[in-house]
């Protein structure tokens, strides 16, 4: 990421002036941005993300899109009321959405989740709304589990190591379903020890055999920092033995944010979704840079951060899951 840009890919915020081509987005629209098509060395696009393309984030007073009739998905006329719902369209939530849809999540089904941070949160929640017989969720930290809990996870703390065996005892032996592994490659033991490919492994020795995984967790290729030599190049130890003997599949990736946006709005709009849940603190736009440090160092109860830059506030302050103001940008 170069010096001075502005971040914030995960925006929602009120129209206050069109150009003169837009043709269907007015002022006065509700409207959250999305991942978009503008980055000339690759199909995928974001705002102020790194490599994804030359356009400034929205953790800013305003927001220019491009192409607007296109990249600025309209909001239903409960959008000032539910702003902290709908800024989850912007990526967070169709992102734990696509990792359910890699794993082939269907009804009835067990499905094992490693990681319940935001990302890893959606994914659960997604796969209850799918009609998911029983979903485990994999972490370590106390009030994230505590989240996946709230929404009928059963939670697994994998600090003692014994997650695998707690796993498949909570699926007669077989292991689940389905997985999504939403970590990545910074993944790390409870001393703290990268190991780029732990919870991959995990993931497969977790699932039953003939099942499949869905990997949303980013992982890079090529990391110079890593400890593991391997993980310089972008490579992982991967049990690749195990993964083939138990027949299973797996799918990778990004997620195509717009191919979800319409229908994860609708469950909204109906009252039947509210990912707001995973809000944990809404701030003013100064409170940036310290709301950066709080939520990379883990901090108990820094779950989702949600900026505001029409809000007052200057301290820590409990998301209430229903914000007003006139443009918001949520924190990954």
């Amino acid at each position: 990421m170069e010096a001075g840009r502005v971040l914030g890919h995960e925006n929602l915020g009120k129209v206050t002036e069109v150009g003169k081509a837009v043709c269907q987005v007015k002022v006065g629209d509700y409207f959250t941005g999305a991942c978009l098509t503008v980055n000339p060395d690759t199909a995928g696009g974001a705002y102020g993300f790194a490599g994804m393309g030359p356009y400034e984030g929205g953790q800013a007073e305003y927001l220019r899109v491009p192409y607007a009739d296109f990249n600025c998905p309209r909001l239903p006329d409960d959008a000032e009321e539910k702003q902290n719902d709908y800024v989850m369209l912007a990526d967070i939530f169709p992102t734990g959405y696509h990792a359910t849809e890699l794993a082939g999540v269907q009804p009835g089904e067990s499905v094992v989740i490693y990681g319940s941070g935001p990302v890893g949160l959606m994914a659960a929640y997604s796969s209850i709304l799918k009609g998911a017989a029983k979903v485990i969720v994999v972490d370590r930290h106390p009030d994230r589990l505590a989240l996946a809990e709230q929404i009928g996870a059963i939670a697994v703390d994998d600090s003692d190591g014994d997650h695998v065996e707690r796993i498949l005892a909570l699926t007669d032996g077989e292991g689940a379903d389905r997985g999504c592994e939403c970590v990545g490659y910074q993944c790390h033991d409870p001393a703290g020890h990268e190991h780029a490919e732990m919870t991959m492994n995990d993931l497969v020795k977790s699932v039953r055999a003939t099942g499949s995984l869905g990997v949303v967790g980013v992982f890079v290729s090529e990391d110079p920092g890593a400890p593991d030599p391997l993980a310089h190049q972008g490579k992982l130890a991967f049990d690749f033995g195990a993964f083939w003997s138990k027949g299973q599949r797996m799918a990778t990736g990004q997620a195509n944010v717009k191919a979800y946006n319409r229908q994860s709005c609708n469950l909204i709009h109906a009252g039947k979704a509210e990912p707001s849940f995973i809000g944990s603190h809404e701030l003013a736009l100064d409170d940036a840079a310290d709301a950066y440090a709080w939520f990379d160092a883990r901090e108990h109860g820094w779950t989702k951060v949600i900026l505001n830059p029409a809000s007052k506030v200057t301290a820590a302050k409990p998301a209430k899951g229903r914000a007003a103001g006139k443009a918001t940008a949520a924190q990954r």
